[in-house]
């Protein structure tokens, strides 16, 4: 075990102290510094972090236990009792929303034996949090892979792999910067508070556009509602809206948030009391500022569009400023005429803020690559050449492990290794979409597919390939725009879905903010209406998620029409209400039987036709005068009614005998396709 300056601890039955009670509680043991161990109980009284652990040996040695704050390594321990003990350590102060790891690092399996972790909760400043609590996670890994974010699940007691128990400390700063203090005051005075589940249809209650700042109850749904800005009072210039959905409007803390204006300049907001803090210096247009993963204070920004190739960091506290990285001399080297290095103002990086993936652009924005950048190392850990094909934007994923760059090319949206060495198409062209992470800590790609039968709202997992199917787009004859956020990263199995700019039939999730779960038949939880009248771009809501997923920040013109006269408005939630409720959901789970397609009626008089399919799933059809066609490259649908199981086509004829026509039918869940012939007699 290491002699570094750290606290060791030593559980009751281990110790040849006497103590006065063991077995509960998490003043019970006796905590040592290191070199002192004789100052065992005194320290025991100070403890202000106990892990309650057992161990399973191997070879006579136990698990080594470290314990990490916010990344910083402030005690270990051999864990030798086989029945929960409490293990307790004085380290520095605590305090709510840190980060505190629990890191088993010498796993093994020999000779019949199996050595083992097990950790039932750990207790911080005298508040418990089980290993299993909602928020835990598990990241697998040796060394510095426990903590990439790669391979990580849902916690649990038994650490059966090296890796880390990650945790954040309970405590009334974590409270704080989770809600303002007059949303947490609203939450308090509604202890039963549930979100919504409902997919009616309503109208949007009238209310008057709020005072900046009030806080009220969103009036159809319930949830703590403010309005975050108002432009002309704070001095900002046209409009003051959120970004983009892509990017985390919201520091490391969220108490702090990003504005844009039109005129290219970034505000700093209180993300509490929505007081308009002060301009940003060096930010300008599309510096795609990305704010530092645990840090509140640090924002990474970029030269506008890119230019220079620089990675740059600013302190948004004291306005210091510093070069990351210089990326020109490198990417020059591996193309001459490299210019820029940008995500196109819509990427983001890894979670952890590790890895970036970007593409380099010459002095006449034509396409040359795109790289994978590792901020750790400030190496280049990849590269791609485009051969002028101009992607329309490249992202991380959360794990950083895939590089997706999205295209409307003939590659269409494709997530690549890291180094570029594998690739995964994961859509026929670019879409409003994001990257996030599901339940089980894979990363997926969210998105929309408007040429599919339904416009499905899907998910594809960037491990397996797999597409699960979430929601339809279009409905009854509907249709709708969409954004997606996937920033919610520490509640894993959850984005945020802000719709506009729907067409006839309104339905029930038009004009509105949702948290959708990300598995087949999604529990959909709707947040608030954004009382957007869409015109144009800066009128859409763009709506972006926390970290945590309580607070959401999004746009509107809050009905007005106007395509500039915006503003942003916030939505918050409680930690722990977002959860799957066991209802089912309105998305249409794939279907296990094949796809069928029957012929029905067929009509054939002098020059006109007519024919009607019925499918056994929903499905959309295309025709054709040949054989061997697929879906996609057919043009000529076939009119589907609204449940996509009747399909029903009239056509003009070239002559008046016989003939036989073919229709390909595209299954909406599956994608499977089947063809049939229709003979015209």
């Amino acid at each position: 075990m290491s002699t570094r300056s750290l606290t060791y601890a030593i559980a009751c039955g281990t110790a040849a102290l006497a103590l006065t009670a063991c077995g509960g509680g998490g003043s019970d043991t006796a905590t040592m510094a290191a070199g002192d161990l004789s100052a065992g109980s005194a320290k025991a009284e100070a403890a202000n972090l106990v892990v309650r652990a057992r161990a399973s040996l191997l070879a006579n040695v136990g698990p080594l236990m470290q314990l990490r704050v916010n990344g910083i390594a402030v005690a270990d321990t051999e864990v030798r009792e086989t029945s929960y003990q409490n293990y307790s350590f004085t380290v520095p102060a605590i305090a709510g929303g840190d980060k505190v790891d629990v890191v088993f690092t010498n796993d093994l399996n020999a000779n019949g034996e199996d050595r083992n972790l097990y950790v039932e909760s750990i207790t911080v400043n005298g508040t418990t949090v089980a290993a299993t609590a909602e928020g835990v996670t598990l990241d697998r890994g040796t060394g510095a892979k426990a903590f990439d974010g790669v391979d990580v699940i849902p916690g649990q007691r038994s650490l059966l792999w090296n890796g880390a128990l990650r945790f954040t400390a309970p405590g009334s700063t974590a409270i704080a910067s989770t809600l303002s203090p007059g949303c947490k005051a609203f939450y308090e005075a509604r202890p039963g508070f549930e979100l919504s589940t409902a997919r009616t249809l309503v109208t949007a209650a009238t209310l008057a556009k709020p005072a900046k700042g009030t806080v009220l109850a969103e009036p159809d749904y319930g949830t703590c509602f403010t309005r975050a800005t108002n432009h002309a009072a704070d001095g900002v210039a046209t409009f003051a809206r959120n970004d983009y959905a892509r990017r985390q409007a919201f520091n490391a803390d969220s108490t702090r948030h990003l504005i844009y204006a039109l005129d290219g300049h970034w505000h700093l907001y209180d993300a509490h009391t929505h007081a308009r803090l002060k301009v940003l210096p060096y930010l300008a247009a599309d510096a795609e500022p990305q704010w530092h993963a645990s840090n509140p204070d640090l924002l990474y920004y970029l030269p506008t569009n890119g230019v220079g190739m620089q990675i740059h960091e600013l302190n948004t506290a004291t306005g210091a400023t510093r070069v990351v990285t210089n990326l020109s001399a490198r990417l020059k080297t591996r193309w001459p005429g490299a210019n820029a290095a940008w995500t196109r103002s819509e990427g983001s990086p890894s979670k952890d803020g590790r890895y970036w993936c970007l593409m380099v652009d010459d002095a006449n924005w034509k396409s040359l690559g795109v790289i994978t950048w590792d901020r750790d190392t400030d190496t280049i850990v990849g590269t791609k050449n485009t051969n002028g094909v101009r992607p329309d934007h490249v992202s991380m994923s959360p794990s950083g492990n895939y590089c997706v760059v999205s295209g409307d090319d003939a590659s269409g949206t494709v997530a690549y290794s890291r180094d570029f060495s594998q690739s995964k198409k994961l859509l026929h062209k670019s879409e409003h979409s994001d990257l996030a992470i599901d339940a089980n800590g894979d990363d997926v790609y969210v998105s929309v597919d408007y040429q599919s039968g339904v416009g499905d709202i899907f998910l594809v997992n960037l491990r397996t390939g797999v597409r699960t199917f979430l929601l339809p787009s279009y409905l009854n004859g509907s249709t709708t725009a969409l954004h997606l956020s996937g920033k919610g990263f520490n509640k894993p199995g959850w984005v945020l879905l802000s719709t506009y700019a729907d067409t006839v039939n309104r339905q029930w999730f038009h004009r509105k903010l949702m948290a959708v779960e990300l598995k087949a038949n999604p529990q959909v939880h709707t947040l608030a209406f954004t009382r957007v009248a869409s015109n144009e771009y800066w009128s859409e809501p763009h709506a972006s998620v926390n970290r945590d997923f309580t607070k959401v920040l999004f746009n509107s013109n809050w009905d007005t029409g106007s395509a500039t006269d915006v503003d942003a408005y916030m939505v918050q939630i409680p930690a722990g209400v977002l959860k799957s409720t066991g209802l089912p959901g309105t998305g249409t789970p794939p279907p296990t039987e094949a796809l069928t397609v029957a012929v029905g009626s067929v009509a054939h008089a002098g020059y006109s036709a007519s024919y009607v399919l019925t499918t056994n799933q929903a499905a959309a059809c295309r025709a054709s005068w040949s054989t061997g066609n697929s879906y996609g490259a057919l043009y000529d649908d076939i009119a589907a009614s609204a449940n996509g199981l009747t399909h029903t086509k009239s056509l003009s004829l070239g002559s008046t005998g016989a003939q036989t026509v073919y229709a390909v039918c595209k299954a909406t869940a599956t994608g499977a396709e089947e063809e049939v012939a229709i003979l015209l007699p």
